[in-house]
């Protein structure tokens, strides 16, 4: 149930990644069963194609530490992360990461499971059919 808990709350970064036209992925970051970060795909907005938001929502959690680490932290994103995100939140060494939708084409474990650091356990499809069905909705609506 924490699992869905925090997936919904990702869900809602999610939706503000697509009312700004953005394609919807969303995370939150949880240390103590607290949320410190949030994040949102920003890439058109900040015309900057590392604006992940994994990667908004890892700045964020390191700025609330005070520290470049993440260990004892949980991700929850919407969508499997890509190599790029999975790379980074290896070198945040973070606890636990927790996708919803698997990302067929562009996520890391259809390379490599090996890519998050050792120590970081991995669970994937919490809430998937919500997650999926966001995107599907974005990308319906751009290929009219």
């Amino acid at each position: 149930m924490e699992h869905e808990q925090y997936m919904r709350m990702a869900l809602q970064e999610a939706k503000k990644a697509m009312e700004n036209d953005e394609v919807p992925v969303g995370a939150v970051i949880v240390c103590n069963n607290k949320i410190i970060a949030r994040g949102y795909n920003q890439t058109e907005l900040l015309n900057d194609v590392t604006a992940h938001a994994e990667i908004i929502a890892i700045t964020a959690a390191a700025n609330y530490l005070g520290a470049k680490y993440l260990t004892d932290c949980t991700i929850y994103v919407t969508l499997e992360p890509c190599i790029m995100c999975a790379g980074a939140l290896s070198w945040s060494q973070i606890s636990n990461v927790v996708f919803g939708a698997y990302d067929e084409k562009r996520g890391f474990t259809k390379f490599s499971e090996n890519i998050l650091h050792p120590k970081t356990t991995l669970t994937g499809g919490i809430m998937e059919e919500e997650c999926r069905e966001l995107l599907k909705e974005f990308f319906g609506k751009k290929r009219k």
